[in-house]
């Protein structure tokens, strides 16, 4: 079976091809990342939760543990795959954590009413932003749980 369609543990939405770089270098450090996927932008990852387009052979049964969700993205927006996953039943309880550089209130207050997880604003140095990354695998990977 292919563990990136059917076993992702932490599915990764970023667009910035230099943070996804650095996430996927901090979480396979401490082995957090043998089941990760990272799509570039909004559309792509509605299709993969979804199970659509390219990624129609996926069960929607098989969710990710852990979504990482840039909010600044080509196509669709993170603020619209979180309000995609928050409105079907299937993927609700999905954690997302919200992790992007932009730092307004606007964007911090929409994505808490659309119901994110967490909030993280990127570091800009690539020790704290590893350590954060790292942190959020541990926790939202080993410590928390969730519905099945």
């Amino acid at each position: 079976m292919d563990f990136e369609i059917h076993n992702v543990e932490i599915l990764l939405v970023e667009d910035n091809p230099d943070d996804a770089g650095l996430t996927i270098r901090a979480l396979k450090k401490h082995n957090l990342s043998n089941h990760l996927v990272h799509l570039s932008d909004g559309a792509q990852a509605l299709d993969f939760i979804f199970c659509k387009g390219s990624y129609a052979n996926r069960k929607i049964d098989d969710k990710p543990k852990l979504i990482l969700l840039d909010l600044k993205m080509p196509k669709v927006d993170g603020l619209q795959v979180l309000k995609a996953i928050r409105e079907d039943e299937r993927t609700k309880c999905i954690p997302v954590v919200i992790m992007t550089s932009s730092n307004e209130e606007k964007d911090i207050i929409d994505s808490y009413k659309l119901g994110t997880n967490s909030y993280i604003v990127k570091p800009l140095d690539f020790d704290n932003f590893s350590k954060a990354v790292v942190e959020l695998g541990f926790y939202w990977l080993l410590l928390n749980k969730v519905p099945k």
